[in-house]
């Protein structure tokens, strides 16, 4: 970790501290985090706190590593900070296009967007400030430096980078309207039959897994015991083989992990995906990843002119595509 402060943010808003703290530190078992807690050697909102304290959104942990290596040689603050880890391999990022006010780049898979609490190295943010120091300044976080939105680490394909304040501020407002299309491909376990299909389940934090999503497919809004966030998906269908599925998918929300919660809640899990897998899913040696890849990217830009990217699948997925037998029309 680069900082003995940690902000909650919405994403983990909910969660229990020593939970919490126990999947950002994985070198500290949960009864070694809940003697620091107990021990007020780590604080929330700058007071002492209980163990069992659910976490807010803004919330900031503090930790104390000077007081912890005083009281506690066995919690001593080197092993608060572990060393950083690698993610990924940078060299592979792709600039597809230069325009003034922004960039569009191509991320590979396996390189996490920004660094988290775990102080993760070779990062996308950390390639853009080793090649462009003047991005630093970009946003509202030197952490997640010129991140307007994110891919997550095991998905490949097209992101906007914005090279001024302006811009950045411009594109944050137009994602948060959805006014930004956003196009996925994804080759799905199962044949579908419906041409297309919208999937409108909300989305929660799941009980049963940390760190992970689930999407309700039974829950209607307005009900007095809604759960989740309104999520919205649609896809079509681009080819059909036995057994698996290509799609087009565009999300009209944000939702954390949205197109693998929802496909897996709709029954066709996207084939390579670790974490959102049915039980009855059998393993496969089609691809070491997940088959989920940004194609395309279309708005307005801060210069008013339309712009329209697309990136085709990477060579690693049309090989996986290469490999299934009995394509038929969709």
């Amino acid at each position: 970790m680069t900082s003995n402060n940690i902000i909650i943010t919405e994403q983990d808003h909910g969660r229990r501290l020593d939970i919490f703290l126990t999947a950002q530190w994985p070198h500290l078992s949960r009864s070694q985090i809940q003697k620091l807690i107990k021990k007020e050697l780590i604080l929330v909102n700058g007071k002492k706190t209980t163990v069992h304290r659910f976490l807010k959104k803004t919330d900031c942990i503090t930790l104390s590593p000077e007081k912890t290596a005083k009281d506690d040689p066995e919690t001593t603050s080197p092993r608060l900070a572990p060393p950083p880890i690698k993610t990924g391999n940078p060299d592979k990022i792709k600039i597809i296009a230069k325009e003034p006010d922004f960039w569009i780049i191509e991320k590979p898979a396996g390189l996490l967007v920004h660094p988290t609490e775990k102080n993760e190295t070779d990062t996308l943010v950390d390639w853009l400030i080793n090649k462009y120091p003047e991005l630093k300044k970009i946003g509202e976080n030197p952490a997640r430096a010129g991140i307007v939105h994110r891919l997550d680490k095991e998905v490949s394909g097209l992101m906007i980078i914005p090279t001024t304040q302006t811009s950045f501020d411009y594109f944050k407002q137009q994602f948060k309207d959805h006014t930004i299309t956003k196009k996925y491909q994804a080759l799905v376990h199962g044949e579908i039959e419906r041409p297309e299909q919208e999937i409108n389940f909300p989305i929660s934090r799941s009980n049963t897994k940390t760190g992970l999503f689930a999407a309700h497919p039974a829950q209607q809004e307005g009900k007095t015991n809604f759960i989740g966030k309104k999520a919205l998906t649609y896809f079509k269908v681009l080819a059909k083989y036995k057994n698996y599925t290509l799609l087009e998918v565009e999300i009209f929300t944000g939702r954390t992990h949205q197109i693998r919660v929802h496909l897996l809640a709709y029954g066709h899990p996207i084939v390579g995906d670790k974490l959102y897998k049915t039980r009855k899913q059998k393993v496969t040696d089609l691809t070491d990843r997940i088959f989920l890849h940004a194609t395309q990217l279309s708005f307005v830009g801060p210069n008013h002119q339309t712009y329209n990217f697309t990136s085709p699948l990477p060579k690693s997925l049309t090989a996986t595509l290469a490999k299934l037998p009995g394509q038929s029309p969709a």
